[in-house]
């Protein structure tokens, strides 16, 4: 049996025809569920007729759009793996991504059609150029124009478990972007999840703030408003006109980061009568806070529910908790060092806690598992679970347990089960900060979050420090105020030093800076670049460490 998601849509078209599939909130375009779907059956007539067959692998550089949509729609059809790269990772690290992968085609707009002719060498394997949108003739046809001819259904790529789908990059957030090889299967699985466990499907109206989730949306028969915001800049949304596609578009649930909603949060005020539609919102990509949300369910409908799915983009959604657990019964905990929880296993996924190490793990011993409460390393298996990185034998070696004719993905992360089977997010593996001098190991998570609690912090950073002095690293807390604060920086610091010196989490700690604005990841706006916080204190605080 066929597993590729481009059948969905063609599935979704037979029985929603003329019912709106997607919305483009900054253009105002419409199109229907048979639009979309013959829009794709277009796009493919034409890339197949340009010598783009099953199995070859496609570059595509173009904006979150009904193009979008429909040009990766089209390339399931046909067959040809899609590839996806955030463009904001900076360009040499966008430069390295695209020559491991290696595409043989390339489908850009024409700023990204530009930055393919002035570097050539990553694109060296590329047999067929396609732009997207006018170019006055320098880079060909504009196949947008082109798409707007009607052709024949195009016969779907009858894709089986194993073929390859997408490669989509990580972030980037703890080491250099990995591509991660999606099969069609995972696709399918992750359909599966979304639509029986979030309960997406026809009648509802979704406004996803990552443009991939779109593709599920419509796939399962939602309608999605792409909205008018740069993708790459979460965190500088623009509220109103967030909120007003919602309104206009009677949103009834929406995909973001934290940084969003953080935004739109701030925006809005209690009850606001502009979201009466948004039924369920759906936050990742960071910790979420119960203070964020509970400002959220004070500006949703009463009946409306607040998800907080965990996973990475090797594996998502594996975990996932609704907002009135993290406020009523987890929060508090939270703000005593215990970690974020995260939720439980969504069904058919399995998680477990091992011992960390930094090292790659040969084989699967469940004797090893540890027992609720004690922190560990999470590693999941499942069906939304990626086999492998593209061309990246060393990656797949330390990530990925062997387990007779299965395996085990190492999340990266730590945590703990408790006694509900609910799992507890403490940080990055590559995050904690072990301290040999003093015999101790420091988690990121449970120590930020006895300090954000101050009134005048925004957010908190573990980081090891380190100088010419010491071989290992000592900890260090750097401070990120809120933006409205006007308390005396070493008021700050002495008020946030004596919260740390009462918790025998923190009370080892006796490095304290200020920096007025954390670096984050591209994707999401929301994960914390402690590295590079790192590399600032080391040089900051020298050798008094």
């Amino acid at each position: 049996m066929s597993v590729n998601i481009a059948a969905t849509l063609s599935d979704s078209a037979k029985k929603l025809g003329d019912q709106t599939g997607l919305v483009e909130a900054a253009s105002s375009t419409s199109l229907t569920f048979s639009e979309l779907d013959s829009r794709s059956d277009s796009f493919a007539h034409i890339l197949a007729s340009k010598g783009v067959r099953s199995g070859e692998r496609v570059m595509l550089m173009v904006r979150p759009s009904a193009d979008f949509i429909c040009l990766t729609f089209a390339l399931f059809k046909i067959g040809a793996p899609v590839i996806l790269i955030d463009p904001g990772m900076g360009y040499k690290n966008l430069l390295r991504c695209i020559e491991g992968v290696r595409p043989q085609a390339f489908i850009g707009i024409p700023k990204a059609y530009m930055f393919r002719t002035l570097f050539r060498k990553p694109f060296a394997t590329v047999k067929h150029n396609f732009c997207c949108g006018n170019s006055l003739g320098f880079f060909g046809p504009d196949i947008s124009r082109l798409a707007n001819r009607k052709y024949e259904s195009y016969p779907i790529y009858d894709a089986r478990a194993d073929d390859l789908a997408a490669i989509i990059f990580t972030t980037g957030s703890t080491g250099p972007p990995k591509g991660v090889r999606y099969e069609h299967s995972i696709f399918h699985a992750q359909l599966r999840l979304i639509r029986d466990y979030y309960e997406i499907g026809p009648g509802q109206v979704d406004q996803p703030a990552f443009p991939l989730f779109a593709l599920f949306s419509t796939a399962l028969g939602a309608s999605a408003v792409i909205p008018d915001m740069d993708p790459t800049r979460p965190a500088k949304v623009n509220p109103e006109m967030f909120v007003s596609s919602i309104e206009k578009y009677n949103v009834s649930y929406s995909f973001g980061s934290p940084a969003i909603w953080n935004v739109i949060a701030g925006y809005c005020k209690p009850g606001d009568k502009r979201l009466k539609t948004l039924k369920k919102v759906l936050m990742a990509g960071a910790p979420v806070s119960g203070e964020l949300i509970g400002r959220l369910q004070k500006i949703l409908p009463v009946d409306a529910t607040i998800h907080t799915p965990y996973g990475a983009t090797e594996s998502l959604p594996i975990v996932s908790i609704e907002g009135r657990e993290i406020v009523e019964k987890t929060w508090e905990s939270t703000k005593q060092g215990k970690g974020t929880c995260v939720g439980r296993p969504l069904p058919g996924i399995e998680i477990a806690i091992v011992p960390v190490s930094d090292n790659a793990i040969s084989h699967i011993d469940r004797n090893n598992f540890l027992p609720p409460g004690e922190v560990g390393e999470i590693i999941v298996c499942g069906d939304v679970v990626t086999r492998a990185y593209e061309n990246n034998a060393e990656e797949n070696t330390l990530a990925k347990i062997p387990d007779g004719n299965t395996f085990w993905h190492r999340m990266g992360d730590l945590g703990y089960l408790d006694a509900d089977s609910r799992l507890w997010f403490c940080g990055r593996r590559a995050h904690r900060v072990v301290s040999e001098k003093l015999q101790k190991t420091f988690y990121t998570i449970p120590c930020e979050a006895l300090f954000n609690v101050h009134p005048e912090v925004f957010r908190t950073a573990l980081v090891g420090v380190y100088s010419s002095k010491r071989e290992d690293s000592i900890p260090a807390i750097i401070i990120e105020p809120l933006k409205t604060s006007t308390l005396p920086a070493q008021q700050l610091i002495a008020e946030v030093k004596e919260i740390g010196k009462q918790n025998p989490l923190t009370q080892d700690i006796d490095h304290y800076l200020i920096y007025p604005d954390f670096p984050v990841d591209i994707r999401h706006n929301a994960k914390i670049f402690r590295e590079k916080l790192s590399v600032w204190a080391s040089k900051e605080l020298g050798d008094a460490v």
